[in-house]
């Protein structure tokens, strides 16, 4: 991997790794697999990867949180739903390494489907490391940083404004807004990314990092988006900071997008 994230042949190249798992969280990484397959093993699952900082290596014990993508042989049910709640409250519980955890479900046939070719399989292939099972990333092509692909990952953004509006205004407690400004924050930093990343060639998750590469081609909402990247690391409960996310960069953001990328059609 060079510089900008990229195999030699220009593809965009794995981000993580087993073995860039910090110290701290390799007895987090090990439970997770064992319980895996004690919940979801035999005729359930087909394979789990981890996704997100502590594959990457920039994990921080006590702050970052651990991410699980499952792929079942079959649609998922309430009681795998079920099974991937109790999955992550044992992990949480028994870590205080990780501040949550989070365990995305699908099957293996809609992982694959064309249609979300790049949105879930880029997810997949780029962006999660294999834990356990077969590796899907064979069955899916090599990615390059393009505007197909800028489009596809995050050009629904216009859609999931009002939806966050209406997070917003039911969230309740401390938790509720903290979760949701820490979740609004990074989807707005990723969308300010991708937006750019045609034009930097190149790929990166890493927050700070996409803020002030984001930053390069436009000066003027770069401080916005060095804020939102911050919030993204430490969320706030302030109905304040909810609201400036959502009201300030989000709706340029998506306009922006929409302008250069295009908006991916319905799903």
């Amino acid at each position: 991997m060079d510089e900008r994230g990229l195999n030699p042949d220009g593809t965009i190249a794995r981000e993580g790794s087993l073995a860039r798992v910090a110290e701290p969280f390799w007895p987090v990484v090990a439970a997770a697999r064992e319980r895996i397959g004690e919940v979801f093993g035999g005729s359930r699952l087909h394979s789990a990867y981890l996704y997100g900082s502590i594959p990457r290596g920039t994990a921080v014990p006590g702050i970052s949180d651990l991410d699980l993508q499952l792929a079942l042989h079959h649609e998922p049910t309430p009681k795998d739903r079920a099974d991937a709640r109790a999955l992550e409250s044992a992990l949480d519980t028994a870590f205080p390494q990780i501040d949550g955890a989070g365990v995305l479900l699908g099957s293996r046939r809609a992982l694959l489907a064309e249609h979300v070719r790049y949105d879930a399989g880029f997810f997949l292939a780029c962006l999660c490391t294999p834990l356990l099972g077969p590796d899907l990333a064979a069955g899916l092509p090599r990615y390059r940083p393009t505007s197909l692909l800028a489009r596809e990952t995050n050009g629904d953004l216009a859609r999931t404004i009002p939806r966050w509006r209406a997070e917003a205004a039911g969230a309740r407690t401390d938790a509720a807004r903290r979760a949701l400004s820490r979740r609004v924050a990074r989807r707005l930093v990723r969308t300010a990314f991708t937006l750019v990343m045609p034009r930097w060639g190149g790929w990166t998750s890493d927050l700070a990092a996409s803020a002030e590469i984001f930053g390069r081609y436009y000066p003027r909402r770069a401080g916005q988006v060095r804020r939102a990247a911050a919030i993204g690391r430490q969320p706030s409960a302030d109905p304040a900071t909810l609201r400036f996310l959502i009201e300030e960069p989000a709706p340029w953001l998506a306009a922006e997008y929409a302008a250069v990328h295009g908006v991916p059609a319905p799903r």
